[in-house]
């Protein structure tokens, strides 16, 4: 029997264990609500695990000899995932910022500060763990990967990243007195970014390392602007909705394909050694392929929620804790895959993708009960308020 069929049935009656449908004419009016979004936060937190483990056991890039089959769908969607996240936060801020008067008197400090402090939690964390598993480093290897600018957790991204984009909410929300002028400020911040990252070559060591780092960062801004016309643009995706849902349903996939033939056969993201004037244009017409990707799959997903309330208690709870399963999962990605990071050899190699998958999952459950723990002790310690999860 092959497992892995097993394994997809599991996921799918996780995703809708516990959902309700709604009847004709009838809608999920909370389906941008905390409860739904971090419910799906949930199924996206699972998705970018499943997609690391798809990195580790069948990506192309890895040796033959180490390729197994089995969760090939979720080697190249990470960030659509991620995608989801980054919409998610901005839609998030933006209500907060509209419901609560004193948001950002505190937000530097109840928002951006934990964050902050979960990266270099994780970050100390990493790096006892390569020692551990025989990574050699020197004094000076350790500090750099201490101060965070060579990451320990390469998985980390994510969490360098959405500090610098919460900042720039909140000086724009701060100092401009129109919000539709503050969210103009938080998009040309994100088309800054952007260009950025396409300037940058890739590599291996530090920050923006390579096109995954902007490839979907164009949904946080889109979040808020979401968030500013939600009450209109409900109305009108209720009018005729059944087009609207078949419509992004089929446009990820042809906008899909498209990408993917922009970033493998037409221009490219690597282009370093071509001495090519135009590889940065050419990066930035992969990424906007990818961004419209992104924007199908997350109106996609909303368009299910107008319609489907989700309610798996188990991928609410992992909602609660994303950051903290975010930041701590990739540990048992490589203890159990071929090879640590590349650079020391794994505790256990789980060659069986349904057993690596479970070994993975249950590991990555209990870490992330105790990182949480730790994490909210040093948030109270410091003063930061509330943690950001």
């Amino acid at each position: 029997m092959d497992w892995m069929y097993l394994f997809y049935f599991l996921l799918g009656a996780l995703l809708f264990g516990g959902a309700a449908v709604c009847r004709p004419k009838e809608w999920n009016e909370e389906y941008t609500s905390l409860k739904q979004t971090g419910i799906l936060k949930g199924v996206c937190a699972l998705g970018v695990a499943l997609h690391h483990m798809a990195q580790k056991t069948c990506a192309p890039w890895n040796e033959a000899k180490y390729i197994v089959h089995g969760l090939d769908l979720f080697v190249p969607i990470g960030y659509l995932f991620v995608a989801v996240f980054l919409f998610c936060s901005g839609l998030g801020l933006y209500k907060s910022w509209k419901n609560k008067p004193d948001y950002l008197r505190v937000f530097p400090r109840r928002r951006i500060l934990p964050m902050v402090l979960a990266f270099y939690l994780s970050e100390i964390i990493y790096t006892l763990v390569r020692l551990a598993v025989g990574e050699k480093m020197d004094t000076a290897a350790i500090l750099w990967y201490l101060s965070g600018f060579q990451m320990a957790n390469y998985n980390a991204w994510y969490q360098i990243v959405i500090p610098f984009f919460y900042l720039a909410f909140y000086l724009s929300f701060r100092f401009c007195r129109r919000e539709g002028a503050a969210i103009g400020w938080v998009t040309l911040f994100t088309l800054a970014y952007t260009l950025l990252g396409a300037c940058l070559d890739h590599h291996g060591a530090g920050w923006m390392r390579g096109e995954w780092w902007y490839n979907s960062i164009i949904l946080f801004p889109l979040g808020m602007v979401f968030g500013k016309y939600e009450a209109r643009v409900t109305a009108f995706l209720k009018k005729g909705y059944g087009f609207w849902l078949a419509l992004s349903f089929a446009a990820v996939f042809v906008l899909y394909h498209i990408s993917v033939l922009a970033a493998d056969k037409w221009w490219g993201y690597y282009g370093e050694n071509w001495g090519d004037p135009l590889k940065v244009p050419h990066r930035l017409g992969c990424c906007v392929s990818q961004w419209l990707v992104c924007v199908a799959f997350v109106a996609f997903w909303f368009l299910l929620l107008m319609k489907v309330r989700l309610g798996n208690k188990l991928l609410a709870m992992l909602g609660s804790v994303t950051l903290s399963f975010y930041l701590i999962h990739g540990i048992f990605v490589d203890l159990f895959g071929f090879s640590f990071a590349g650079v020391a050899p794994s505790a256990v190699y789980i060659r069986n993708v349904p057993l690596y998958i479970l070994a993975v999952l249950s590991c990555s459950a209990l870490a992330t009960a105790l990182f949480h723990f730790l994490w909210k002790g040093l948030v109270k310690l410091t003063g930061c308020g509330k943690s950001a999860a």
